[in-house]
């Protein structure tokens, strides 16, 4: 007999809760817009670019259609050649190598370190060739990877480095905040981000302006004056009606990443010791945002599916490390060629962190897990 469905008392995220208290704000805005008709490259695209780079640390922010347009553009600005070898981690959404093959690069996968589960720094510069021209490291679930080593390795090779911060808005490791270290840096605003719009939307963050003059034109089908084609290049522009959701958002960007440290110190002081369940680290001198808060146990789906009756959702990021998704089987990679990544992928789950989460809320998460690893 299928198992009953019980209605959800915990979501795993809750976006109307988020937007409750924006929503007379952003209709006003809205009405405001419509009224302009600058639905294209209106005031707020700029007022939000930057707003962001002040919050970020940066001197230029160039918003863009969504992450990946961020972090292909980027990579394209800095010079990559066809058949340039990009290192990247195994452990990262898809996306990360999206932009490098797009870009004309060559994705070259290192495995995940269990301090921080971002790339391993050790293995980054063992794969260090003649080919390799670029970093690119990934702040995975809202922790940053070790900038201060990367970077030190990077200016030592003589490679260029693009942060991948798509998950880590405000996130900061050794002093250093995510979006300042590279040459340049990706951030998405996909709506479930920490700071998130109300569709498709990212932003570039650098201190070059030359290449934030690049972007600018790449985004702009290849032009940096209207009809003046230098290059080819995309639509790859930041909606204005995306700005004003994300302006009206940045503002409370602290408080709301705050309420997912507090969420997250929860489950690490109530989670740990139950069963096989492995809690998320946090590497020393960081402090993650927590866009994901992910577990490993050694059966993710039995553990979803008694959350998911007891009224809890759940989500797997991701259940496939990269290498073995059909879309990246012309690299050649094989299953074993990265252990700890793969070993990671087949027993992530994650559970439910978002701003609003109550500390009851995550008492429920607690005894939910409790009771499965309990034998309930």
């Amino acid at each position: 007999m299928a198992s009953q469905t019980t209605e959800t008392r915990v979501p795993f995220l809750d976006l109307g809760a988020i937007h409750d208290g924006l929503k007379d704000e952003l209709l006003t805005a809205f009405s405001a817009l419509i009224d302009s008709g600058a639905f294209v490259n209106g005031p707020a695209v700029g007022e939000f670019e930057d707003a962001f780079a002040q919050y970020v640390g940066t001197t230029h922010t160039v918003g863009l259609a969504s992450g990946l347009d961020a972090l292909r553009l980027g990579l394209i600005a800095a010079g990559i050649e066809p058949g340039d070898e990009v290192i990247v981690p195994a452990n990262t959404f898809v996306a990360t190598l999206e932009a490098v093959t797009q870009a004309g690069g060559r994705p070259a996968i290192v495995d995940m370190s269990e301090i921080d589960w971002n790339m391993d720094v050790d293995a980054t510069e063992a794969a260090i060739g003649e080919r390799t021209r670029f970093l690119l490291p990934v702040h995975l679930y809202g922790q940053m990877a070790d900038m201060r080593t990367l970077s030190d390795m990077g200016e030592r090779h003589g490679l260029t480095l693009i942060e991948d911060a798509c998950q880590a808005h405000g996130a900061e490791r050794g002093g250093i905040r995510a979006g300042v270290s590279g040459r340049a840096s990706a951030f998405s605003f996909y709506p479930g981000k920490n700071l998130g719009a109300f569709g498709d939307a990212g932003a570039l963050t650098t201190n070059d302006g030359e290449l934030a003059d690049s972007v600018r034109a790449l985004r702009e089908h290849g032009q940096r004056a209207k009809y003046e084609h230098e290059r080819e290049g995309w639509t790859a522009r930041l909606d204005t009606i995306q700005a004003i959701v994300l302006l009206a958002k940045l503002e409370r960007l602290d408080g709301w990443n705050e309420d997912r440290r507090a969420i997250a110190r929860h489950y690490l002081e109530r989670l740990g010791g139950l069963g096989d369940l492995e809690l998320p680290p946090v590497a020393r001198e960081s402090s993650p945002v927590w866009h994901l808060f992910v577990v490993r146990t050694a059966d993710p789906g039995a553990l979803a599916e008694s959350l998911r009756r007891r009224g809890i959702a759940t989500g797997r990021h991701y259940p496939d490390a990269v290498h073995l998704t059909e879309a990246y089987r012309s690299l050649g990679y094989e299953p074993g060629d990265f252990p700890l990544a793969e070993h990671h992928a087949e027993r992530v789950l994650s559970l439910p962190i978002f701003p609003g989460m109550t500390v009851d809320d995550a008492e429920r998460v607690v005894a939910a897990v409790s009771a499965f690893f309990d034998g309930g």
